[in-house]
């Protein structure tokens, strides 16, 4: 462990050991149990280990944590608002005590850190969740995250840092504090705004950043917080990709990027408090902080968790200990007589105000319709279109479910048919038979087969969604849960089409050219869908089909128009 006094942030206190420390706690660490890091903790410890978490030297002990939670300072009055601690499962906290120690790996087994344990104890998630979010909703983000997917024992001590995550992706960009620092000093910066978003930039965030530099005479860090992100993870690319062709809009010089790899908690205000301490220690004087800094969107659209500019307030009411100055910005509004952004407190009466909303934004994109140069310059526009073409160059999938004889694979052939007639568009089709031969050969009939079977096929949709093709699926798929897993892994890439092929079981029956129905009455055939295996049908599908009041080619024609009405097809 190393502390750097700079010019800029104060002390750092980094946590990577020198070489021959390292050498000898990697030997010592096979005899330690070992922890293997979630996305979370992952992205905790680098910050760690590189200083950006000054003044902690590890996960929070006890009395730490109690004390952030209670009152946003660690145990000795410093100011430190999010507990950062390391969780883990009761069954391996029962082989730990206090005194020993933990290496902590990376997914592949590689050792990043030892853990010295000082403290063992299973935390009131719900206390934590009302302090920290002010709410234990779960459509918070936040909740959700400490109250599902978080293990119920934390584990506080000191850290000896060995090595850091690795990253492949945009290494130029990825820069510790130190190296940050010594940046900032070669350039001779001494005034230096932090700015940061979590979506990709628009003109009103432009604006603000420029606005900021002139309030603060100040030359800007672009610092977006990368945290979390997953190999795959296409919206990762874009945005970063972004924020680099947003350097362009600055003067040369006056701007540069860095990329942060913080796991965001969506803590609105505490949120900002931690997000301007971060920059300090990455050399900032000032620190941007908007009306609703890390406050999560309602799905509804409904207000936030915290009142507007709560945010603002809390990091105002600590600037003086923060040990940076904090713009706390207006929002930025487009006013078209002027042609040009400003603070929206700055519009005088009888000023036309432009705008297009998010929910207008994506519309927009998805219909390929121009975005208005005063919302977004055209490089971040063909950027982010690079990620979310118009929907007719979008993937989907068509998922068809029913009973066994319902004419799912009767229609999907249909509908193969008339999409390759019309061409431009790569098709593929999954039919269950087809899937039970060639992925799922060795697998039986039971419901953990079949989930796994259907699992598979929703794999498989999913890829070829994302990468633009249309997949047409036709297995039996009776579970709702199973179902809806599909639809969620789908959805993630692309499109999703769920159409019930809701054929009656009589007729279903009477069709019975394989003669499973037969067998399966007679006992021949066990957990047979309809039969001896219930169907749960589905109670949202976007189309329900009964091929007794249509044929194959009419039901494939029915998809059709859906598909051409969702504009996946033109």
């Amino acid at each position: 462990m190393s502390t750097l006094p700079q010019a800029h942030g104060g002390v750092l206190r980094e946590l990577l050991v020198p070489a021959e420390a390292a050498a000898r706690i990697k030997a010592d660490s096979r005899e330690f149990p070992s922890w293997d890091l979630t996305a979370r903790q992952l992205c905790d410890l680098e910050l760690l280990a590189t200083g950006a978490f000054s003044p902690l030297s590890g996960f929070l002990v006890r009395r730490d944590y109690d004390s952030v939670v209670r009152d946003l300072r660690l145990a000795d009055g410093t100011l430190w608002p999010i507990p950062v601690v390391l969780d883990v499962s009761v069954a391996f906290a029962k082989g730990l005590e206090r005194g020993g120690r933990v290496a902590l790996r990376d997914p592949e087994g590689v050792l990043l850190a030892v853990l010295t344990v000082e403290d063992l104890w299973t935390p009131d998630r719900i206390g934590e969740a009302q302090a920290i979010y002010g709410t234990t909703e779960r459509s918070h983000p936040g909740v959700t995250a400490l109250l599902d997917r978080t293990h119920p024992v934390y584990v506080g001590g000191r850290i000896e840092a060995v090595a850091l995550p690795t990253h492949y992706d945009f290494q130029h960009l990825r820069r510790s504090p130190r190296e940050v620092r010594e940046g900032f000093a070669r350039q001779g910066w001494r005034r230096i705004v932090g700015f940061q978003n979590g979506n990709p930039l628009t003109a009103a965030h432009l604006a603000a950043t420029r606005h900021a530099c002139r309030i603060a005479q100040a030359n800007l860090l672009l610092h977006p917080g990368v945290g979390q992100c997953e190999p795959g993870d296409a919206e990762h690319y874009t945005r970063v990709r972004c924020y680099e062709r947003a350097l362009s809009h600055h003067p040369e010089g006056a701007a540069q990027l860095a990329l942060l790899p913080l796991a965001t908690r969506w803590a609105g205000p505490r949120e900002a408090l931690w997000h301007a301490i971060v920059r300090r220690n990455f050399g900032c004087t000032h620190f941007v902080v908007t009306p609703d800094h890390a406050e999560p969107p309602r799905a509804d659209g409904a207000p936030g968790f915290h009142p507007r500019g709560a945010a603002q307030q809390l990091a105002l009411g600590h600037a003086e200990e923060l040990g940076i100055a904090i713009l706390a910005l207006d929002d930025m509004v487009y006013v078209e007589n002027r042609a040009q952004y400003c603070p929206a407190g700055d519009v005088r009466p009888g000023e036309r105000v432009l705008s297009l909303d998010a929910a207008e934004f994506r519309r927009r994109l998805a219909e390929g319709l121009e975005i208005p140069e005063w919302h977004a310059p055209p490089d971040l526009v063909e950027e982010v279109r690079r990620r979310h073409p118009a929907r007719d160059r979008q993937g989907v999938t068509v998922f068809f479910t029913g009973l066994s004889g319902a004419g799912k694979s009767t229609i999907a052939n249909a509908l193969l048919a008339r999409l390759m007639e019309l061409g431009g568009r790569s098709v593929t089709l999954l039919d269950g038979d087809i899937v039970r031969k060639n992925l799922s050969s060795e697998l039986g009939f039971s419901k953990e087969h079949r989930d796994l079977n259907i699992r598979r096929i929703g794999f498989v949709a999913a890829e070829i969604t994302k990468h633009g093709g249309i997949a047409i699926c036709a297995p039996i798929a009776p579970y709702a849960a199973t179902r809806a897993a599909v639809r969620e892994m789908v959805s993630a890439a692309g499109g999703f089409i769920e159409v019930h092929v809701a054929t009656p079981i009589e007729v279903c029956e009477a069709r019975d050219r394989k003669g499973l129905y037969a067998k399966a009455r007679a006992g021949l055939i066990k957990e047979f869908t309809g039969v001896s295996d219930p169907y749960e049908a589905p109670e949202d599908a976007e189309l329900v089909i009964d091929t007794r009041e249509c044929t194959g080619f009419e039901a494939a024609q029915i998809v059709l128009n859906r598909l051409e009405a969702d504009g996946y097809i033109r």
